[in-house]
């Protein structure tokens, strides 16, 4: 049985339920049977201050996703990828049967050109990108963009995407969650120590 799968990266510093809100809107959008998050052991792009353990890390999206047909998933620790492109082809090649999507936000897309072959990123799944007050301007002029602008599909044909052949790319857009992480932190700098310290077993097989 051939599964519709997103894949949504992150540091989930801590996850919250942001996260899990436009997870289940993605969910609903693209059709998909299961959304996983995959947990970055370290975000090349993110500075390592401030970043709490990856074992915690992943605690907090474990206990975020339950009851939800969202995975909290150390494919990234596991597999040793540093890089996006290298995890999606590394998933792709583990399950060759399922159908992946990329799941990113405006503010990702906005910086998308710094990403390493982000082209090539481009040219292994199709990628969906969601909509955030304060960064979808800078989405749209950003230089990834340019280059994308050409493979955008429209938004009602979004539950087809895996027809579609790559690139291809398909704006979403739900209402925000105003949850922050970073607000978060601030509010509770020690919130990791509440997680265990041990790191979970993967949730996928790994």
């Amino acid at each position: 049985m051939i599964r519709r799968i997103g894949l949504l990266g992150g540091s989930f510093n801590p996850a919250h339920r942001g996260h899990r809100h436009v997870s289940l809107q993605a969910i609903a959008a693209l059709g998909l049977d299961e959304l996983w998050w995959l947990v970055s052991p370290g975000n090349p792009l993110k500075p390592a201050a401030g970043m709490a353990p990856f074992a915690a890390r992943l605690a907090s999206a474990r206990a975020m996703a339950r009851r939800a047909p969202i995975r909290a998933s150390d494919f990234e620790a596991k597999a040793r990828t540093r890089f996006t492109i290298d995890t999606l082809r590394a998933v792709t090649r583990r399950y060759p049967r399922d159908r992946f999507i990329w799941i990113m936000g405006a503010d990702n897309l906005a910086q998308f050109h710094r990403w390493w072959r982000w082209r090539d990123i481009a040219r292994t799944m199709p990628i969906a990108v969601v909509a955030r007050p304060g960064y979808d301007g800078r989405a749209l002029a950003a230089p990834a963009m340019g280059w994308l602008r050409r493979f955008r599909r429209p938004a009602s044909q979004t539950m087809d995407w895996t027809e579609w052949s790559v690139p291809a790319l398909v704006l979403l857009r739900f209402r925000p969650d105003p949850t922050s992480a970073t607000r978060l932190r601030a509010a509770d700098p020690d919130w990791h120590r509440r997680h265990t310290a041990q790191q979970p077993r993967s949730t996928l097989g790994e």
